[in-house]
């Protein structure tokens, strides 16, 4: 446009006169282009300065504007909040907080600039004064607080590295003195010698475990543990940490975790040779710093022990797997068959053999995994033929437990054996074509169907060399017939259907074990190795058989109904000339108690410098 109103006045003004007016249109174009460039950038400058106010960056300010939008402008808390990036709800906590002075505006710290607490001279010398009384940070805070001056534990922190002061150790409660006031504090645990207790009287709230004692010291009990080679330390024997498991395990604690509630317990201390039961944690540790070798070499020395005793028979030796199962949520334990619950579950596989005649168990494994299983038999035998030697036993099993090829390993090596034949629909089917039927007798006066129908037979199976005697059972109380298979030729088929009926004892004896003895609790906060747990609950059970033939009318009777009659209960325990006096209070079953020959069972303790033991029952 201004050049094309330069060509035009080319035609009526002379040349001095176009070039003054090009001189002037040049000067006020880019004045204009100047003043509109301005304009531009005062305009931005204006918006970019709103925007700091309407769009604010931190955070402090964004909540501040906010506020200032809902009180100031009064607009609702969803328009505050679609405007800064909030939610309604927010905008209402924001104002809940400023309206109670729980809001802090203050502009954060310069990048650069020093956020430290200035420290004055006196303030130095009484955080000094204070560390050298073996006061932490933490409490020189709280101290400087009481005084009127807030300073932070990282800013005592600081000043006592400046003046060179290293951090303290950490320390219990008990020792920082923060323990409730008043509150009576466990001892900590140590072996005690008798010598040491002379002149002691205090009162056990768990006194019936010291019944047996005279038990344990047929046993011999620290040639146990020696033989066996398990670990002790400084402070605790490994006599007394054995002891200590097993006194959990008689008077029925039902997890390892609530050994708290016997920390204040000196007479259980005195049983396991201690002060005090050791701690939970303690107990934890040693039971996984045993290695296998030396649960077999305890179990083989008790068992070995037991046998020459005369507890086993050994004629007739029942066997049988349990699950105990893990409940944790992440586990590396295998899936295995849980009868009692009738599924599939994680867990730890446990074997367990018994003397089907005295009903104690001789035999334990734990932790098999699924592919082991099959071979745990031959474990079995090669263990109970170190025991003893020469007895002829018979081994009673489900048809699960092994396969045919390990049946024929058995009798390979001599040992008869008894189990049921896995039964499929053909067997079954051609039961109506079988014949003769006879009638047995089964001579047992709990049995409710003790005259069943049999029929027998030689058969051959798959992975086994030669021919099985089997014996079909009709008329037993069940809707299938159950088949019987046996390498014994010979026996009377009476006595094989009897041997094979008395397998409920160990399942009996598993019962139990899980009832009383807590054998599913091992998934507790504080864990315990399965198979040292397992060898208790077999040792414990042993001792409560034993006492149980010793009471007058309780010969039969199970450890749940053992305890609550005889062993629950408190004593006053009291040492005097080396002698352990344990009194107990009137029950009713004391008289029972009285009756037991004790006389006639080892008196000494033999864990306790060779202490005499009296018992007395008011």
């Amino acid at each position: 446009m201004h050049a094309k109103v330069a060509i035009n006045t080319r035609e009526y003004f002379p040349s001095p006169h176009l070039v003054a007016l090009n001189a002037f249109l040049t000067i006020w174009y880019f004045n204009k282009i100047f003043l509109d460039n301005l304009t531009v950038i005062l305009y931005n400058i204006s918006m970019r300065d709103a925007t700091y106010f309407t769009r604010p960056i931190h955070e402090w300010q964004k909540r501040y504007e906010a506020l200032r939008s809902s009180f100031v402008d009064r607009l609702p808390a969803e328009a505050v909040a679609e405007r800064f990036g909030y939610s309604a709800g927010y905008v209402r906590l924001l104002r809940h907080q400023f309206t109670t002075g729980k809001l802090d505006f203050s502009e954060p710290i310069p990048e650069g600039a020093s956020s430290r607490y200035r420290v004055t001279a006196e303030t130095r010398r009484k955080i000094r004064a204070w560390r050298e009384k073996e006061l932490s940070a933490g409490e020189i805070a709280q101290l400087l607080s009481d005084e009127g001056l807030d300073i932070s534990v990282r800013t005592v922190e600081r000043v006592l590295a400046e003046e060179g002061f290293p951090k303290l150790p950490r320390r219990t409660r008990l020792k920082i003195g923060l323990t409730v006031k008043g509150a009576e504090v466990p001892q900590k645990t140590k072996g005690i010698a008798i010598g040491e207790m002379e002149g002691r009287h205090f009162s056990c709230e768990s006194a019936g475990v010291f019944l047996f004692a005279p038990f344990l010291e047929k046993f011999q009990v620290p040639e146990l543990v020696h033989s066996a080679g398990l670990p002790g330390t400084k402070v605790i024997p490994a006599v007394s940490y054995f002891l200590s498991f097993l006194a959990l395990k008689l008077i029925g604690t039902e997890r390892y975790a609530h050994m708290g509630d016997h920390a204040f317990d000196p007479g259980l201390g005195l049983f396991a040779g201690l002060n005090v039961l050791p701690k939970c944690t303690a107990m934890s540790v040693y039971s996984y710093s045993l290695d296998e070798v030396h649960i077999l070499k305890l179990q083989q020395a008790f068992v070995k022990k037991a046998a020459h005793l005369g507890l086993y028979d050994g004629s007739i030796i029942n066997l049988d797997f349990h699950t105990i199962p893990h409940y944790g949520e992440e586990s590396v334990l295998q899936e295995h068959w849980a009868g009692a619950r009738g599924k599939r579950m994680k867990g730890a596989l446990t074997l367990f053999a018994q003397d089907a005649s005295s009903k104690l168990i001789l035999y334990t494994a734990a932790d098999i995994m699924k592919e082991e299983a099959n071979e745990q038999v031959m474990n079995v035998l090669s263990f109970w033929k170190k025991i003893q030697k020469g007895v002829a036993s018979t081994f009673v099993f489900d048809s699960k437990f092994t396969t045919y090829e390990h049946l024929s390993l058995l009798n390979s090596q001599g040992v008869r054996f008894i189990t049921l034949r896995r039964r499929g629909k053909k067997l079954v089917r051609n039961l109506e074509k079988l014949s003769p039927w006879e009638k047995i007798h089964i001579p047992h006066d709990k049995r409710k169907y003790p005259d069943p129908y049999i029929h027998q037979s030689l058969v051959e199976l798959k992975d086994y060399e030669g021919q099985l005697r089997q014996i079909i059972i009709r008329g037993n109380g069940h809707e299938e017939p159950a088949f019987l298979i046996t390498n014994d030729l010979t026996a009377p088929a009476e006595r094989i259907v009897s041997d094979y009926a008395r397998r409920w004892r160990v399942e009996n004896v598993i019962s139990e074990a899980v009832k009383f003895f807590n054998l599913n609790a091992l998934s507790s906060p504080i864990l315990v190795k399965v198979h040292f747990d397992v060898l208790t609950t077999m040792i414990a059970d042993t001792l409560y058989s034993m006492l149980a033939h010793k009471l007058r009318g309780f010969e039969q009777c199970d450890a749940q109904k053992i305890y609550r009659h005889f062993i629950r209960g408190k004593a006053d325990v009291e040492i005097t000339g080396g002698e352990v006096r344990v009194t107990y209070s009137r029950r009713a079953h004391n008289p029972i108690l009285r009756d037991v020959p004790w006389q006639r069972l080892p008196q000494t303790i033999s864990w306790l410098d060779g202490a005499k033991l009296k018992l007395k029952f008011q």
